[in-house]
């Protein structure tokens, strides 16, 4: 585990500066500031402005005895792009790996995830909460309605303040031999009205179960890429996609499927492309279960690309886009939990 200076914990975000044309001009990986306190995986990522970068949630390495286990965290963490450097803020009211998160006018949405039962199975929970940096602090909200299904792990979307959350895995057993438990619902919440809003009946469900999926909204149609079905294995290459502004026409599946299947996937946008990265279930031997593909897919041609694989090819991470980079902390480097403080960025 890296050491790291209280300095480095207390520095304040740098409000109002630019990152200008410099970050479009680039291209290819670059490699940023790892990740203070603790290596992380099965978190959040999120832009919280055109400037800071979140992380929240996830797991962390700890010790039972002798033997190497894990711990679920609420620490939330943020990273300044002009200063390179980490900050601490106050975490999650609940510890939760898998969490479901947006950001909506500067605010963090979390909107359920898995938490830690303590008998050896994470269990979903529909209990939400919103953050407000202004006051670093935390406000309950409604929870998921019980004709809902309470998961983590869902594909996240945001649209006219309206925070989507697509598939999921309500129940994710640590034991060998017992089911992951993918759902195949869509849920929304309106932050205007801090509401739980229904959708029309065709967008109420997926075309098929879906956890660790790939997702970004793109010209107002939210797509779902890829992900897993019931097991790290059981890895799709589906496309599934929602115009936002006509919900009643329902979920479609796309023609064009992803080169590599695979869940477990980051993702984010950049200039009408979305960009999907590593992953687990990778049955090749000597790929310690993860895979270490990027490709990329443009929404208006139904295609798919091949571009330059991951430097450190990782799994159970979460990606954002921000200033034409796209930004990749922490994940794990073989199948199951391996958490690392890398970080780096990607930029199409």
């Amino acid at each position: 585990m890296k050491s790291f200076s209280l300095l480095t914990l207390l520095i304040s975000l740098s409000p109002g500066l630019s990152l200008g044309s410099a970050a479009s001009s680039k291209s290819g990986w670059a490699t940023l500031p790892s990740i203070t306190l603790y290596p992380r995986q099965e978190h959040v990522t999120l832009a919280l402005n055109s400037t800071t970068l979140a992380i929240l949630g996830g797991i962390i390495p700890a010790m039972n005895g002798d033997t190497p286990t894990f711990n679920t965290t609420g620490i939330l963490q943020f990273y300044s792009l002009p200063t390179r450097q980490w900050s601490l803020a106050s975490p999650a009211p609940v510890p939760l790996n898998h969490p479901n998160g947006a950001v909506v006018d500067g605010k963090i949405y979390l909107l359920g995830g898995l938490y830690d039962s303590h008998d050896g199975i994470w269990r979903a929970t529909p209990d939400s909460w919103v953050y407000t940096p202004s006051k670093d602090s935390w406000t309950s909200l409604p929870s998921l309605p019980a004709n809902d299904t309470a998961r983590g792990s869902a594909a996240m979307g945001m649209y006219k303040d309206v925070v989507y959350l697509a598939g999921g895995e309500s129940v994710l057993p640590l034991i060998p031999g017992q089911v992951q438990q993918s759902v195949d619902d869509v849920s929304a919440f309106d932050t205007r009205t801090r509401k739980w809003i229904s959708l029309p009946e065709k967008a109420k469900k997926l075309p098929g179960r879906r956890d660790h999926a790939g997702a970004a909204v793109v010209d107002g149609v939210f797509y779902v890429l890829g992900g897993r079905d019931m097991g790290q294995e059981n890895v799709r290459g589906d496309v599934f996609a929602l115009d936002l502004n006509n919900l009643k026409k329902g979920w479609v599946v796309k023609n064009g499927k992803m080169p590599t299947p695979r869940g477990g996937i980051a993702a984010g946008q950049v200039k009408g492309k979305i960009y999907a990265f590593g992953g687990e279930g990778n049955p090749v031997e000597g790929s310690n279960g993860v895979y270490d593909q990027v490709e990329a897919y443009d929404v208006k041609r139904d295609t798919w690309e091949k571009l330059e694989k991951m430097k450190l090819p990782r799994h159970g991470t979460s990606a954002t886009s921000i200033g034409g980079g796209i930004y990749i902390p922490g994940g794990g480097i073989t199948q199951s939990g391996s958490p690392v403080d890398a970080f780096d960025v990607f930029y199409p």
